[in-house]
């Protein structure tokens, strides 16, 4: 019994093991994925930016649920941006994500750092904590989208 437990065990890591490429069937299934991260992302980002320019009032609690979620799913889309994601869907995604990979990984660990200080902001209650961070983050993604996102 020991012997199958840890077999089960070693599976179940090599699985988690595996490269982030190889958890999607078919490019389109990655490009599907990436786009579909970045669309709740910027969903919930867009409630943050409109407290934090004054377009809607400021609710700590309102402030705090979005930055928790734009923190948990800046980690998600770069997964999907491997080899051989640049075709087999729509895709605004520039050429330069596969030709300049370390520039685009040190751009999306940018997003996924401001994106955490924009929750930690948050859970402080403090508008201007909130705005400060919000626009750090804003422009880690206007950096990225400047560069890598066009087409």
């Amino acid at each position: 019994m020991k012997v199958f437990i840890l077999a089960a065990a070693a599976a179940a890591l090599l699985t988690l093991a595996m490269p982030a490429s190889a958890q999607f069937a078919k490019p389109e299934d990655a490009i599907k994925y990436r786009q579909s991260a970045l669309f709740v992302m910027g969903q919930h980002f867009g409630r943050v930016g409109a407290m934090a320019t004054g377009r809607a009032p400021f609710d700590a609690k309102v402030a705090v649920d979005n930055a928790e979620v734009i923190a948990s799913m800046a980690k998600l889309p770069w997964a999907a941006f491997g080899p051989g994601t640049d075709k087999g869907a729509t895709t605004k995604a520039n050429p330069e994500i596969w030709t300049e990979q370390a520039k685009f990984k040190e751009a999306s660990e940018k997003l996924i750092a401001e994106s955490t200080k924009l929750a930690a902001a948050a859970k402080t209650g403090n508008l201007d904590a909130v705005k400060t961070a919000f626009n750090a983050t804003a422009a880690s993604c206007k950096a990225c989208h400047d560069v890598y996102r066009g087409r």
